[in-house]
């Protein structure tokens, strides 16, 4: 059975699209369905139906997609183990995080990969939804905090403890809180929906309701505000390093709490095989963060 062609199959059935397959293979629309259709002939049934927009598996084809998705595990697996020791990885390494922590970690590696590794390839994700990296087909995706999912193979990869900062205008204009009691009478600039703050107290975890009259759905809009003296943020200290360090940002420390200290996780769909791009990957990221 031809591998390529059934790596058509599981990447449509991520991609809900013939193109999006393609795009996510470097292949062009019509080799991708050219590949399908041969799957197909020599299968003797119809695994998808088409459309011009969409794509849909059929019956069959649902049956046969879990066998698809491991025929590609296992051919990747099979290439890996007889590579050379050093040889340069290669192929295209899907990737999903934050719109925070891709332009200010992810991205800035990418060069350096690049360089060492002509054949690789990489896309980069950035959004702050949570994405189903096994519908949507991606490698890797990076997470922080308490995971939910637990079909997916998660690795620890770095502490991501949380500061509390604002603007020295703010600071001036308001005064510095020095103890918990304190926010309550500051501007705290959080997420829609998120108005809860979870601090530390003596080993303890306290979570308070906080308020402030600005809002943003992403952290990049929070930190924005935030430098131009609009009130408090709390944020992983990797998003509020350049600004600690030029000054644009303070960071307050409360008397009696510190904000919660979270965890960076990378999270991939299987763990029976982890491909030599994605190995490459998390080492240089893991290196980055320490």
């Amino acid at each position: 059975m031809d591998t390529e062609a059934v790596a058509v199959l599981v990447a449509a059935a991520g991609a809900g699209s013939l193109s999006g397959a393609a795009r996510r293979l470097g292949l062009t629309p019509m080799a991708a369905s050219r590949r399908l259709a041969a799957l197909e002939r020599g299968l003797g049934v119809r695994l998808v139906h088409r459309t011009t927009r969409a794509l849909a598996l059929t019956p069959e084809g649902e049956a046969f997609l879990p066998y698809a998705r491991a025929l590609v595990e296992e051919a990747a697996a099979a290439r890996a183990a007889v590579r050379a020791p050093g040889e340069a990885v290669s192929g295209l390494l899907r990737l999903s995080t934050s719109v925070s922590f891709g332009r200010r970690v992810v991205a800035p590696l990418v060069p350096a990969l690049l360089k060492a590794h002509p054949g690789l390839r990489i896309d980069l994700d950035l959004t702050d939804r949570v994405v189903d990296i096994v519908a949507e087909g991606v490698d890797l995706a990076i997470r922080f905090g308490r995971l939910r999912d637990n079909r997916l193979i998660a690795r620890r990869i770095g502490p991501s403890p949380h500061l509390l900062c604002a603007a020295p205008s703010y600071l001036a204009e308001r005064g510095v809180p020095t103890c918990l009691a304190d926010l309550a009478e500051h501007e705290c600039l959080t997420r829609p929906g998120a108005s809860a703050w979870t601090f530390l107290c003596d080993g303890q975890e306290r979570t308070i309701r906080v308020g402030g009259r600005f809002t943003a759905s992403t952290m990049d809009g929070l930190l924005a505000a935030c430098r131009a003296g609009a009130g408090l943020v709390r944020a992983a200290a990797w998003n509020l390093r350049d600004d600690l360090r030029v000054g644009t940002l303070r960071e307050i420390v409360l008397s009696d709490a510190r904000p919660e200290e979270s965890s960076i996780w990378a999270v991939y769909p299987s763990a029976r095989l982890v491909p030599p791009k994605l190995r490459v990957f998390l080492a240089a990221l893991e290196a980055a963060l320490h």
